[in-house]
């Protein structure tokens, strides 16, 4: 897979920096965390106008066909401007599974959707006590003469309550397997309770009373198919991460270029330097391992393709912690205020870890295809 940015690529770089660095400014971007409940309609359609939504969506349903080397490019821009609108959930992880495993009336129903923005869909898979495991699922899907009856909670959904549509894991009675579900958020019987995250972001728990949907909103695949479109999602969250720390090391030098101290700029202390120069080799580290996260993508053998991105998810989110933590440090006591965007960015690197699974859940995942 080659890395090097093509015309095409370049080009809807430059258009989304541009519209980053004016839409995305500081005090906007943090009054719309807090006041606006982390999503914008009219930024929402300016991200698919610009290509975003439907990047990676075919172009028989409405998307451009792009792989995902031009995924790591358009995340790497929307990571440093934090970006906080749901394009991982909805553009990238439901578009995944959708593409892959729905089938052709799903494909037509909502990938077009998808692409246009007029449709948002997250996943709804995590339940109390779960501890980011798919595979613990007390929610279930009975069957009616209609379709299926959906009954239980689910906790931290990703911008749920923006979503029009939840990809629901619940168990099957009378089977041994977990069925994804595709359930309107407006449906009778589905309650959303919103709140912010540390990040500025927002999520939502989610309880089904006896919601009623038809047989066609089964998914096919289960939980192959969730955890084939968690694969896209943490391939686009390593490239948002690498472009988040990109822009925070630009913040911190720039601080110490201008913050003088016994006549001097902070920049000019070689021990200072030093912890710069960590926090660089720290950010290639993870660039390199988002490009490894984005090739994986393409692998025919599940256990490397496993590995490859569990591998990724780890390496990253040190990096981010590492960044993260020197940046808010090298700050001073200005580091720990509010009123810097270094915490913004301290914030969204570190909570990076536990989206898709911490890296002690994906440890185990790396170490589960070595034993097999």
């Amino acid at each position: 897979m080659d890395f090097t940015y093509s015309e095409e690529q370049q080009m809807m770089a430059d258009s989304l920096r541009r519209f980053v660095d004016t839409e995305y400014a500081f005090d906007r971007r943090r009054k719309r965390s807090r006041e606006d409940g982390a999503f914008d309609p009219a930024i929402w359609s300016s991200l698919a106008d610009l290509g975003v939504l439907g990047l990676t969506i075919d172009a028989d349903y409405g998307g451009f066909g792009e792989g995902p080397s031009s995924r790591l490019v358009v995340q790497r821009e929307l990571g440093r401007g934090l970006v906080l609108e749901p394009v991982v959930p909805s553009a990238v992880v439901a578009a995944a599974v959708f593409g892959q495993y729905g089938n052709e009336a799903q494909k037509q129903a909502w990938l077009p959707a998808i692409a246009s923005g007029e449709k948002i869909v997250s996943v709804a898979y995590l339940e109390r006590d779960s501890r980011y495991c798919p595979e613990a699922v007390q929610t279930a899907a009975e069957r009616s003469s209609h379709g299926y009856v959906v009954t239980g909670r689910k906790s931290l959904v990703w911008h749920g309550e923006v979503a029009d549509l939840l990809l629901v894991t619940a168990r099957i009675p009378g089977t041994d397997g977990i069925g994804l579900f595709v359930v309107p958020r407006d449906a009778n019987g589905v309650t959303v309770t919103s709140y912010p995250t540390m990040d500025g972001l927002h999520a939502a728990d989610v309880a089904f009373d006896q919601v009623a949907v038809e047989a066609d909103a089964l998914v096919e695949g289960g939980l192959t198919a969730l955890q084939h479109g968690f694969d896209y999602g943490i391939a686009a969250m390593c490239a948002e991460a690498a472009g988040a720390m990109k822009r925070l090391i630009e913040i911190t030098a720039e601080y110490l270029r201008t913050r003088q101290q016994f006549g001097k700029p902070l920049g000019a202390f070689q021990a200072l330097q030093h912890r710069m120069a960590d926090m660089l080799i720290q950010k290639e580290i993870a660039l390199s391992m988002a490009y490894v996260a984005a090739q994986a993508l393409d692998e025919t053998d599940a256990d490397q393709r496993t590995r490859k991105i569990s591998a990724a998810k780890v390496m990253v989110a040190k990096a981010g912690r590492y960044v993260g933590q020197q940046a808010v440090q090298l700050h001073g006591g200005m580091g720990m205020t509010d009123e810097l965007e270094v915490g913004d960015y301290f914030k969204r690197l570190t909570m990076f870890d536990p989206l898709f699974g911490d890296s002690d859940f994906q440890m185990a995942r790396y170490a589960a295809t070595m034993e097999s």
